[in-house]
């Protein structure tokens, strides 16, 4: 793959990312204001994001210039790191309990969410795993259980806060990841199907997320667990192609809950119109497509499973937030990455961009490893990676 192609990937990687993020400040000065939780501040969300922007600028410059493969050698250390905040979650007086969930610990003010890390965690733990030399991934035991293992102990600690949206992301991305690794076929297809109906059996034993199901069925029916997403759709509709205006959507003023969060989609249409609304999806599909460039090119396989995974971690996410927002899918509680007020979010996200920066960085002027060029022509038959 030419040299120039590659770098113009990296320039549209970090260009989407910037509007992304340029847009998602620009709607919570609009949104944040009007939010329930405000305190009476109308700027508390924005300077809150704005602090939360700068940790995630400094992960991101970090990242990019620190070498990946120094995830692969402290793999231990992310994934027990993730492991002991996740459980600090469940600790009287240290875990926050916000809605009915326990997603955050709070340190001097300031809340944050271990899922963050466990995302990160899971990606890197399962990208190092099938960068060892002896992982067959066409074997039912390491190519199949120790992955499905490594997401599963993260998820296991994660689905009981409750957090059944994230534990289906993380989910589905190792799966994708176990796929490009080559994964036989048959083995994803039987853990998605129990994966599936595992999360149908966790809905209907939750009054809740019963009802979210049930309303996404029928929301003529069910009319209070629609309420959210037909004022999502409301939003969509009267903003129309060119919007109300910046400050002029009317579904913030308390007909729309989380328009600053979780539906700060539907906002952007409404403030600003399908034309950006359009815009956000081609920056994601801009995103995806340079990602997964920047992801081939890397130099050795732990650089390319980490990629896509963060590639994948990414527009999974955004696909599953606006596919709530338009009432596409159940809902659940996702944010939209760059846009969403969410500083944990916001800055693992930004740190993954620096990982993909880095991976781009040394898949150029180094010279390939020779053990692993070796183990590559000793496996050439007998494992066939699809990426």
């Amino acid at each position: 793959m030419p040299k120039r192609f590659v770098f113009v990937s990296v320039f549209l990687l970090v260009a989407s990312v910037v509007a992304l993020t340029s847009l998602g400040v620009v709607m919570l000065t609009s949104t944040g204001a009007y939010a329930a939780d405000a305190k009476g501040d109308p700027s508390f969300f924005l300077n809150r994001q704005l602090l939360w922007l700068c940790v995630g600028v400094g992960a991101c410059i970090t990242a990019a210039l620190v070498d990946y493969r120094k995830f692969e050698r402290l793999h231990w250390l992310l994934y027990g790191t993730a492991v002991v905040l996740l459980a600090c979650c469940f600790v009287p007086g240290l875990g926050k309990d916000l809605n009915g969930a326990r997603r955050w610990i709070g340190i001097g003010g300031q809340t944050f969410q271990p899922s963050e890390l466990g995302k990160l965690a899971v990606l890197v733990g399962i990208a190092w795993w099938f960068s060892k030399k002896q992982t067959d991934p066409k074997s039912f035991i390491r190519g199949f259980v120790v992955p499905l293992c490594i997401a599963g102990g993260i998820i296991l600690l994660i689905a009981p806060e409750v957090d059944l949206g994230t534990s289906a992301l993380i989910g589905c991305t190792a799966l994708l990841i176990m796929f490009v690794a080559g994964t036989r076929l048959i083995y994803l297809a039987i853990i998605a199907v129990a994966g599936a109906g595992g999360l149908y059996a966790i809905i209907q034993s939750m009054a809740e997320r019963k009802g979210r199901f049930l309303a996404f069925i029928d929301p003529q029916r069910y009319p209070e667990d629609a309420y959210q997403q037909v004022q999502g759709l409301i939003a969509f509709g009267s903003g129309g192609f060119y919007g109300l205006g910046l400050g002029n959507g009317m579904q913030k003023f308390a007909y729309l809950p989380y328009a600053h969060t979780d539906f700060i989609f539907p906002m952007v249409g409404e403030e600003m119109g399908l034309q950006y609304t359009l815009g956000v999806v081609f920056c994601f599909l801009l995103l995806l497509v340079a990602g997964v460039v920047i992801a081939t090119r890397a130099r050795d396989r732990f650089g390319k499973l980490l990629g896509f995974g963060i590639v994948a971690l990414l527009a999974l996410q955004a696909i599953m937030n606006m596919g709530v927002t338009t009432m596409l899918l159940p809902n659940k509680g996702l944010p939209l990455p760059f846009i969403s007020y969410g500083g944990s979010n916001l800055a693992f996200c930004l740190a993954g961009v620096g990982i993909l920066i880095s991976i781009y960085r040394r898949g150029f002027g180094e010279e390939p490893n020779p053990d692993a060029a070796f183990f590559a022509l000793k496996t050439k038959k007998r494992i066939s990676p699809r990426m």
